[in-house]
């Protein structure tokens, strides 16, 4: 039997699709599903809902319930992440802190001062589980990794450890069906090669068998009526010439572009994904009150659970791909092993991949158009910084990495940032303590 680990299975809603997703392939359906969390009231909710499954569609499938990462790491052949170290506490620090200095942020989740910080609390953890799979877990188990900030946590458990893992994230599947929607095209008619790194990905080609469908697209964009969302992703295609894989809330992180002055928001921003300050930490704080509702709502609910169809995610896939030899095509985080030619080696790239019973097949892209190569390099340069920082456990690269962030250094100076980051080190100290045992 095939053992599949969720690690941080608390999270009712994603950890209840991708469990279905995996449930929608008949040879998935007699696996081992082992479910673990530190929140046992959460775990509680998870576990009752998978029993609910069980017995809706009689269903082989066995359920292990833990809060012990040994137990469920235990023969595991497939390790799925979903963990948020320091949860909405930690968050709070990360948008607040900065703000208080006068640099905002959407998410805080990718990059900048929320990034770097959110990767300085998951890394030591990452790297625990890591060596607990080359202990308790099969040789050749894989991580399938959920956590954010997907491309310093892949690049430092590659730099670090030799555990098989892939990043998986969802913004080139909704961005290729918001595409296919302006072309006009149904999706399924759709092709695309999309590559460069998590969240700042490129459309390189986006197709209708040999018909380019971007002419579509930029009609519908620039000759029509304005559209009222996307405003800054939209803007950088305009000047850039290809479509990006992340909301425009989240981009504008990443630039040194809009959020440094409230005219440039007022006029490219806009609430909630498109850019609206300390939006996720707002979304977060209504969501976990949600989700105690969402949760007796699907246990009360004498309906039936909806069940066979896979949303767009790609975890089932991959593990379906690698059991069955059949295989799956998706864009996975991987080591840059000359993949993107002018984006450095080591670095984590998301690129197309395949998964087969032999594992994960990363493609061979080549070169970036340089002015996407040169947007990429300037979120690389701060994420090589901060997994050194983190991996040799040096406060000082830590400031390094956050001044050279394009947003950050929009706002403030060198001193400002200093002082900063020391006041998040301070607020953040609980789960950064290996910085004080070098």
């Amino acid at each position: 039997m095939v053992k599949i680990t969720f690690i941080g299975a608390g999270s009712i809603v994603f950890s209840k699709q991708l469990l279905l997703d995996i449930l929608s392939f008949e040879k998935l359906r007699d696996s081992t599903i082992a479910l673990m969390d530190i929140d046992e009231k959460r775990l509680n909710h998870i576990e009752a809902l998978c029993h609910k499954i069980k017995k809706q569609e009689d269903l082989p499938t066995k359920f292990e319930v833990t809060t012990y990462r040994h137990k469920a790491l235990k023969d595991a052949d497939f390790v799925i992440i979903m963990i948020q170290v320091g949860g909405l506490e930690a968050t709070k620090f990360d948008l607040e802190i900065p703000a208080k200095y006068g640099m905002t942020q959407c998410i805080g989740d990718t990059l900048g001062p929320g990034g770097v910080f959110r990767f300085l609390r998951t890394i030591p953890v990452l790297l625990d589980i890591c060596s607990d799979m080359k202990e308790f877990s099969k040789p050749k188990a894989l991580i399938l990794n959920y956590a954010n900030p997907m491309a310093m946590n892949c690049w430092a458990m590659n730099e670090a450890t030799d555990v098989p893992n892939v990043g998986l994230c969802h913004g080139v599947q909704h961005t290729a069906y918001l595409l296919s929607r302006w072309a006009g095209v149904h999706i399924k008619e759709c092709t695309y090669l999309a590559a460069g790194i998590n969240h700042m990905a490129w459309f390189l080609e986006f197709r209708k068998n040999e018909e380019d469908l971007y002419p579509k697209i930029r009609k519908k964009l620039f000759e029509g009526p304005p559209l009222a969302n996307d405003k800054i992703r939209i803007e950088m295609f305009r000047h850039f010439g290809y479509y990006m894989t992340e909301s425009s809330g989240h981009l504008s992180e990443y630039l040194p572009f809009f959020r440094k002055r409230k005219e440039l928001m007022d006029r490219f921003g806009g609430t909630g994904y498109e850019g609206e300050d300390n939006f996720y930490y707002k979304l977060s704080v209504e969501a976990e009150k949600e989700d105690e509702k969402t949760f007796r709502r699907l246990l009360s609910d004498k309906k039936k659970i909806k069940f066979g169809k896979k949303s767009v995610e790609y975890c089932s896939g991959i593990i379906n791909g690698i059991i069955t030899d059949k295989p799956f095509r998706f864009n996975g985080n991987i080591r840059n092993t000359g993949l993107i030619t002018n984006l450095p080696d080591g670095c984590c790239v998301e690129v197309p991949c395949y998964a087969d019973a032999t594992g994960i097949h990363p493609s061979y892209v080549g070169e970036l158009p340089p002015g996407c190569a040169a947007l990429n390099m300037s979120n690389i340069l701060v994420q090589g910084i901060a997994v050194k920082a983190a991996l040799a456990r040096d406060r000082e690269l830590v400031h390094h990495a956050i001044m050279m962030d394009p947003n950050t250094n929009s706002f403030l100076a060198p001193h400002e940032i200093r002082k900063m980051v020391d006041e998040m080190f301070e607020a953040e100290s609980k789960w950064l303590s290996y910085f004080d045992n070098k």
